[in-house]
């Protein structure tokens, strides 16, 4: 790597997005981070100005050669650390955190460091410190020529990140691309296909909340799911709430579970975690979610892509699936309700608002392509 005027940037450059790989098992559907590293690839591959795009092993205690299968099907190239000092022109932070000297030494070299903070930090860095958990986010002191970050955390994360890193912060469009799921569903039985299909008489309700951090949890969408069955006895078969195995064993969430008439009547069950398009072929027809600063999700986005009704809280999607507002259970058993009455007649329509705003959402369309170009462009000008 050539040491470049700090306001000069070179016709293409060599861009690394950051991934932790460590040794034995992972997977694409681990958490949302390691599919936001693959959808930023498949956009910088696009960029006129960027000549090669790399993955970059760090973080972790694996290599390259740890991440043959977790990464079997990655469109571009997976290099160590010591590589990309010689390689790159820009380092994205993403997936894996940078180590201090290495970005110090990497920018003295003329290289631009931009960390893409994709979680809400803020929330899960104050649930660390104030009950003593493991820390999530480390201030190293690596120096940062930008943040980027999503709409979703525009209140409570950007100033955060601004003070926090020292270094201006930009929003920038959420990345999402159908190839992970379609490559997930290609794996079901023959009996099993991705794809909502109308005309149950009972819906099976599924929800995905991670419940690993207060932004999404399974609580609320547990009560719309209990306001509609109040309202309407005969409209829910089953109520699946996944990953929440973990927490049967938490007399608080043992005695709120208890007290739900879905519990009660034998419709509630409690499970583990399992890929999206593996499990809702078999035993879900509708999606209920919640989120709190996270508006954001690809849950959304693959139940959207399966044309599968969406009840949800979310002001970042357009007008796609049946919205509550905030923390409202009760106007979320409501939506529940209609999506019920109304989603077979309207499934046609439903599909075709999902298709027009998942569009936006391409990797490689070109509005985003430009954007994140001219993000880059923009660091380098920055003097």
């Amino acid at each position: 790597m050539k040491k470049q005027s700090k306001s000069r940037m070179p016709e293409r450059v060599n861009v690394g997005v950051s991934i932790f790989i460590r040794k034995g098992e992972q997977s694409l559907w681990e958490n949302g981070i390691f599919q936001n590293c693959l959808y930023l690839v498949m956009l910088l591959m696009r960029s006129p100005r960027i000549k090669n795009t790399y993955l970059v092993a760090g973080g972790g205690d694996g290599g390259p050669e740890d991440a043959k299968r977790f990464l079997s099907d990655a469109p571009v190239p997976l290099i160590d650390m010591e590589t990309a000092m010689s390689k790159l022109d820009v380092m994205i932070e993403m997936s894996a955190q940078l180590n201090r000297e290495w970005s110090v030494k990497f920018r003295e070299r003329g290289g631009k460091v931009i960390t893409m903070r994709v979680g809400n930090d803020y929330v899960i860095d104050i649930e660390r410190m104030v009950f003593n958990l493991q820390h999530a986010l480390l201030i190293s002191g690596a120096p940062y020529d930008e943040v980027w970050t999503l709409p979703e955390y525009e209140s409570s994360c950007a100033p955060y990140f601004e003070t926090l890193f020292r270094a201006p912060v930009k929003l920038m469009p959420h990345l999402w691309s159908p190839v992970v799921l379609e490559r997930e569903a290609a794996k079901l039985p023959q009996e099993f296909s991705f794809g909502y299909q109308p005309g149950r008489s009972r819906w099976r309700v599924g929800i995905f909340e991670p419940n690993v951090c207060m932004v999404k949890t399974s609580y609320i969408p547990l009560l719309a799911c209990e306001a509609a069955h109040r309202a309407n006895p005969d409209m829910i078969e089953r109520v699946w709430a996944y990953n929440t195995f973990k927490l049967k064993d938490q007399a608080a969430f043992v005695g709120f579970a208890q007290s739900l008439d879905i519990n009660k009547h034998g419709l509630a069950s409690f499970e583990g975690r399992f890929p999206f398009a593996q499990i809702v072929p078999r035993s879900v027809d509708a999606v209920v979610s919640h989120h709190w600063e996270n508006a954001q999700n690809y849950v959304y986005y693959e139940a959207l892509y399966g044309g599968y009704p969406l009840i949800h809280n979310s002001h970042l999607i357009g007008d796609c699936g049946y919205r509550y507002h905030d923390f409202d259970c009760e106007e979320g058993g409501q939506a529940l309700r209609r999506a019920f009455e109304v989603h077979d007649a309207n499934l046609d329509d439903y599909r075709a608002t999902a298709k027009a705003f998942l569009r936006k959402l391409d990797p490689e369309s070109e509005e985003n392509v430009r954007i994140y170009t001219e993000a880059i462009e923009a660091v380098f000008a920055r003097t």
